[in-house]
Formats: C-alpha cells, sequence, structure tokens
C-alpha cells in the first residue's frame, strides 16, 4: 500500500534536523537537482528498512523554515520530470504537490521504498545514513540485494532454477552491458565476484544462489528461447492489405535483447522507401514512407511491456501495403488501462528490470516518452497518429503510411 503523511506530519518532519528520512532544499538553483536526485535514489533504497516514505522539502532552507519561493507548475513539472527522465533507474515511486506548511507554499516530494533494490542514480547506488546521503558499500548493497528478494513480485525477477550462470554471455555483461549500468569510478574499484556483479544488476537471484532470472536470459542469454519460447519478434513484409496476401520477406528475430531489437531495426529500414522532391523547393525534400524513429519507438514499448508469463506468443509486426501493425502479448498493466493507455506520462511496468535494461542499453531514452515520441514523429511526417487496440490480453499498435 502507498503511504503518505498528513501536513501536520509532514511539518514535524521538516522540523526534524536529523531524520534520515527528510531532504531539504532552498530552490531548484545550482546543484540541487542532481542533489534531490540522489536523495529520491537513497530514500528509494530504504537501507534503514523504515518502510516509510522520504520527502524532499524545496522551498525550505536548512533549519526547517520554508523560504517562500513561488511553487508554480513549472517547478512541480521539473520536480515530477526526477521520476521519468531515466537518471534513476528503475524509476522511483513518487508524489509531486504543493503543501501549505508553517503558513507558506512548500514543494513536497514524496518517495516511496522500492520493492526492487537496489536503485541507481547515473549508475551509482545512493543510501542514507543519518542525514547524510553516501555512495552504498559492498555490503550495503548486498543488503539492498538480499530485501529485493524477499520483495520481488515481477515476473521478469523470478530466477528459472534449470538455467546456471552458464547460459549468459558474461562477456557481453562485462564488455557491454555494466560499463553502461555503473559509472567508472565504481568500476575501477569494484572488488565484487561475478556473482555479486550479476546480482546487483538483478541478472541472478543472488550471489550465493546464482540461477539467471527471467530478465537475466533476456538480456543476456545465450538462447533465450530455449527457457521463454515466446522470447522474439516475428516479421512479415506482406504485399497487400489482408493477412491472406503474399509474403515477401519474413525474419524470426530474437537472441539477447539488444539482437532482437537491432535485427528488428534492420527490417524496419530496409522496407522504409524515402520519396524526394525536387520541385517543390531549391533544395530536394526527403519523406520517408514512416519516420524510423516512430516505428523505433512503438516496437520496443511492445517489447519492454509485453508479458512473459503464461503465453509462447512473439511480438508481431506485420508491414502491409497501407500500415504496419505491431500486436503485444498481454493487455494493460498496473495503473494503465483500456481508458488510460496512451497518455503522456502515464506508465506502469510488468517487467521493471527489463525496462531498466533498455535504458541501460540505449533503447530507451525516457520512461513514458515513448508513445508521445511516436506522436510527434509521425505529425513531423505529415501523417495521422498511431491507433491502439487495447485488450485484455494483446494491446496492437496501427501505424498507417501516409497518403
Amino acid at each position: 500500500m502507498t503511504a503518505s503523511y498528513t501536513d501536520f506530519q509532514l511539518e514535524q518532519m521538516l522540523a526534524d534536523l536529523e531524520s534520515d528520512l527528510v531532504e531539504r532544499k532552498e530552490s531548484l538553483q545550482g546543484d540541487a537537482p542532481t542533489k534531490i536526485r540522489q536523495a529520491v535514489c537513497a530514500f528509494a533504497n530504504d537501507l534503514p528498512d523504515h518502510r516509510r516514505p522520504g520527502v524532499v522539502f524545496v522551498g525550505a532552507d536548512d533549519d526547517g523554515n520554508p523560504t517562500g519561493i513561488p511553487v508554480t507548475d513549472r517547478l512541480l513539472l521539473q520536480l515530477a520530470d526526477v521520476k521519468t527522465d531515466g537518471n534513476i533507474v528503475p524509476p522511483p515511486s513518487l508524489t509531486v504537490a504543493q503543501h501549505v506548511l508553517k503558513g507558506t507554499p512548500v514543494a513536497v516530494v514524496l518517495v516511496q521504498p522500492s520493492d526492487t533494490p537496489p536503485v541507481r542514480y547515473r549508475g551509482r547506488t545512493w543510501v542514507r545514513t543519518g542525514p547524510r546521503r553516501d555512495i552504498a558499500t559492498l555490503q550495503d548493497e548486498r543488503i539492498l540485494n538480499e530485501k529485493r528478494r524477499h520483495r520481488d513480485r515481477h515476473f521478469d525477477a523470478i530466477p528459472i532454477p534449470s538455467a546456471s550462470v552458464d547460459d549468459l554471455d558474461l562477456r557481453r555483461f562485462d564488455e557491454e552491458y555494466l560499463p553502461l549500468a555503473v559509472d567508472t569510478a565504481t568500476l575501477e574499484q569494484n572488488e565484487r565476484t561475478i556473482e555479486q556483479r550479476l546480482a546487483a544488476m538483478k541478472m541472478i537471484g543472488s550471489a550465493d544462489s546464482p540461477e539467471p532470472t527471467i530478465a537475466g536470459i533476456l538480456v543476456l542469454g545465450r538462447n533465450p528461447r530455449e527457457f521463454l519460447p515466446g522470447a522474439y519478434c516475428q516479421f512479415l513484409r506482406i504485399a497487400g492489405n489482408d493477412l491472406s496476401d503474399p509474403v515477401t520477406d519474413e525474419a524470426l528475430c530474437d537472441g539477447p535483447l539488444l539482437s532482437v531489437v537491432r535485427r528488428l531495426d534492420d527490417k524496419l529500414l530496409a522496407h522504409n522507401r524515402t520519396a524526394v522532391d525536387f520541385t517543390s523547393s531549391e533544395r530536394e525534400v526527403r519523406t520517408p514512407t514512416y519516420p524510423l524513429p516512430a516505428l523505433q519507438q512503438l516496437a520496443r514499448n511492445a517489447i519492454m511491456h509485453r508479458t512473459y508469463e503464461g503465453t509462447n506468443s512473439p511480438v508481431h509486426v506485420y508491414w502491409f501495403d497501407d500500415r504496419i501493425e505491431i500486436t503485444s502479448p498481454g493487455g494493460p498493466y498496473g495503473a494503465v488501462s483500456a481508458a488510460n493507455f496512451g497518455q503522456p506520462g502515464l506508465v506502469d511496468y510488468r517487467n521493471p528490470i527489463l525496462a531498466e535494461s533498455m535504458r541501460v542499453l540505449g533503447l530507451v531514452q525516457r520512461y513514458g516518452a515513448g508513445i508521445p515520441s511516436a506522436r510527434r514523429h509521425l505529425r513531423d511526417n505529415g501523417q495521422s497518429e498511431p491507433e491502439f487496440r487495447v485488450e485484455p490480453n494483446w494491446v496492437q499498435c496501427t501505424v498507417r503510411s501516409r497518403s
């Protein structure tokens, strides 16, 4: 259950100068945005195991007195961006609101403890030690990993008993994944075993019980389909507008996550056509049938949010003459429903570790921005926005060709 505080409790916390659940900032000037993100990361990790939200007060000095800065919509949006700008992974659960404390408006960021620690800000794990923020020690990370083992509820965090570390591509992990996930200084001081590093990235259950997780197999597996038969994308190029028309190209895009995305990107690029206009202006104008970034965002969104539980179905990408259909197994999840699907900033994660990995690998830039970004690219290319059909067990996105 999501916990909160009354205004009376917030005023007490604002005045408590020794609390390890409170951070105060007078404004968003200088290095305050960075310090706030570090604090949010630390509160989400909840190393002291308070199991209560941490609070960031913006508009209060070190003595707990409100400074009276204007609490505008812009300020609140900047604070809300902490959740979705992709710098903190997995994304924290937080709320942002104005509260009148001691008779003065103050911006309040309420950060819930994470169910899947460790949480990292730009590759570093921050924790709270009394009123101070610190980078987590090796022992701190072990504690956070143990907390996660008892809290995990997501399918992609479940270990696969029949798999072993030998089923993971450890070279890919060391040379490609870790340098993107963890900052250079931490890597240089790294004294962890390979099992401890895999556990810290949630690729195995724990260092003591090193079975790969579902996410570990999807991201690093040598053959993910051996354990998850539906872990691939099926691409078809159909010469016509109906499934009964001839198939002119097909591809089964499988392998670890990055390989799946790259192979699908290759197909999307190969079949896209660009019209060249030499007459409308002094310079030639090139207009693709579909803007590639929009297709990439929508396809990756399908891969990120699909279900791997209880189905062997892949993600389908069917390219017809007049449209592209992207179908993803699994309906809406959590806070997302058929009624609010695709609304800007509204996002929930069936596969939070997979989502974190896609962010680490640079396959998504900002959480919750995929569909809005695709809409913008399509509008800029002069075509209609994507259409969504949201059912309990699947979601289909249709992108119409330029007329």
